[in-house]
């Protein structure tokens, strides 16, 4: 079930899963972090997932697969499960609360959990199996796939689209108005946001990010992609397919990002660049311009990774090369011949 070839005892039974530094002689562990390689020889675990080419230590029950974070991944599923969404706790169906605010205008499958204090506006579709938290909040003639979770004081502004299996956790905004301003003569002047966000299928957005509708069309994160918490995505930009955004990532307006894009944590994304398929953007990164397909960026402002590694050792000890170099002044002056 988790595609995985036994190596050693299987008679014992696996009851969980745990870090290769806790886990215990009923879980079930993985290694694929060099780092954690001293860990082979001392962990208690009932067995370990590994790469073939792992070489372990002979007493060692082995899982082995050719992608083990993905076996464990799996063996997280046949174990623990994912989350089990509980019904609405005042309705003796489950399925949608009385103190719910439902508009009439408003198509809600028979088969969503709607809990107390969500609010569906005019026009609204949400779809079947969906499930809506205390708080939520979904505008006039949004749309909300089928399969959906929003988590407790999500918000989804008027006209958005929501796509199938999608994940919102608590307290995000999707739709709420872009930062655009005319500034005339000193004062900064609102402009009208009258584009929608639209959110594809599989999206997995955290907790606390704001995903801002577009002045004119759309603001659009691709199918499958997959956000941490505090991300703040700015109007009228396009997240291409499976893309990767950890915490604290900023990304301006007007952005066009393609596939397979991963930002570490605390990014930061200029307006109206294009970042190609598949780069990688070192934590606290400052892209400013564009970049090409495949890239691997690093630094303020960004340049090659392997660049900017190097530039970060120099810089570690700034203190101590302007001590250096003071001393090399003083030495090339006592050298100079008096004038």
């Amino acid at each position: 079930r988790i595609e995985a070839t036994l190596e050693g005892d299987g008679a014992t039974e696996v009851s969980s899963c745990a870090p290769i530094t806790s886990a215990g002689p009923t879980d079930v562990t993985f290694f694929v972090n060099q780092r954690y390689a001293s860990h082979l020889a001392t962990t208690q675990a009932a067995a370990v997932l590994v790469r073939p080419e792992t070489r372990c230590p002979e007493h060692l029950t082995r899982l082995v697969a050719d992608d083990p974070y993905y076996a464990f991944r799996n063996a997280m599923i046949e174990l623990h499960g994912h989350r089990v969404h509980p019904p609405a706790m005042d309705d003796p169906d489950g399925h949608r609360s009385p103190m719910a605010a439902i508009h009439p205008e408003a198509v809600v499958a028979e088969s969503a959990v709607l809990h107390p204090h969500v609010t569906v506006e005019r026009g609204a579709v949400i779809g079947a199996s969906c499930v809506l938290y205390p708080g939520a909040y979904v505008g006039e003639h949004v749309s909300v796939g089928d399969e959906t979770v929003l988590h407790p004081n999500v918000t989804v502004y008027d006209r958005c689209v929501i796509g199938k299996r999608v994940i919102v956790h608590a307290s995000s905004v999707i739709g709420h108005d872009g930062f655009g301003h005319a500034t005339h003569e000193g004062v900064h002047h609102k402009i009208p946001q009258s584009g929608v966000v639209v959110i594809e299928d599989d999206v997995e957005i955290g907790g606390g990010c704001a995903i801002e509708r577009a002045a004119m069309g759309e603001t659009r994160i691709g199918r499958g992609s997959k956000m941490a918490d505090l991300i703040s995505i700015g109007h009228g930009t396009t997240i291409g397919s499976h893309c990767l955004l950890v915490s604290l990532v900023g990304v301006a307006g007007s952005v066009t990002m393609g596939d397979g894009v991963v930002l570490g944590g605390q990014s930061g994304i200029a307006g109206h660049i294009t970042i190609g398929d598949g780069v990688q953007a070192m934590a606290r990164a400052g892209v400013v311009g564009d970049v090409p397909p495949g890239l691997k960026i690093g630094g303020a402002p960004a340049i090659p990774a392997d660049q900017a590694k190097r530039n970060f050792l120099v810089g570690a000890d700034l203190h101590g090369m302007a001590r250096r170099l003071r001393r090399l002044e003083h030495a090339v002056e006592a050298l100079e011949p008096p004038p």
